[in-house]
């Protein structure tokens, strides 16, 4: 499948909130269901857009695929990342699309960013225990478990952490 990866657009905001919520909902990720308060976060497209960069997925007809939300060094949507380090949050592929790469794409694109950014040693993003495929698709890219990193934002829920050291590009 050809996939862009490009700077979401305003008219897309609602479009990647459902993507992200179904993605979250449909795998069993919020324990609360459709009360979680998480799944409002998950929601506000427009805010991540207007504090961090949201990139999507699109296909060859421009079709949004999926989206994800990258936070430079010092970004406030950074969880974990250290002063040297750019995050990742809220990846989620359309189920439609799952499978046909615009998840990696998304990292790929983030891994770039942070590659491009000076003084930038990793990247680093947290995932629930249950996100096998993820894992499994940050294992293929050179992440890494950081496990004295893992931390729990809410009560019963420890999330597992990830980095990828970045080395300059030749």
């Amino acid at each position: 499948m050809d996939i862009t990866i490009r700077p979401i657009e305003t008219a897309e905001h609602a479009l990647l909130a459902d993507i992200t919520a179904e993605a979250y909902l449909g795998d069993g990720l919020l324990e609360f269901g459709t009360d979680d308060p998480y799944l409002v976060q998950l929601r506000d497209v427009p805010r991540r857009a207007a504090e961090a960069e949201v990139l999507v997925a699109a296909d060859a007809r421009g079709r949004v695929l999926g989206g994800v939300t990258y936070a430079a060094p010092g970004n406030p949507w950074a969880d974990i990342a250290a002063a040297d380090e750019a995050e990742f949050r809220t990846l989620a592929v359309s189920r439609e699309a799952r499978g046909a790469g615009a998840g990696e794409a998304l990292v790929r694109a983030c891994i770039d960013r942070a590659r491009g950014t000076a003084g930038v040693t990793g990247i680093v993003l947290s995932t629930q225990p249950k996100m096998y495929g993820a894992h499994r698709l940050y294992g293929r890219l050179g992440f890494v478990r950081t496990p004295e990193r893992d931390w729990s934002p809410v009560a019963d829920l420890m999330l597992l952490t990830f980095r990828l050291e970045l080395r300059p590009s030749a």
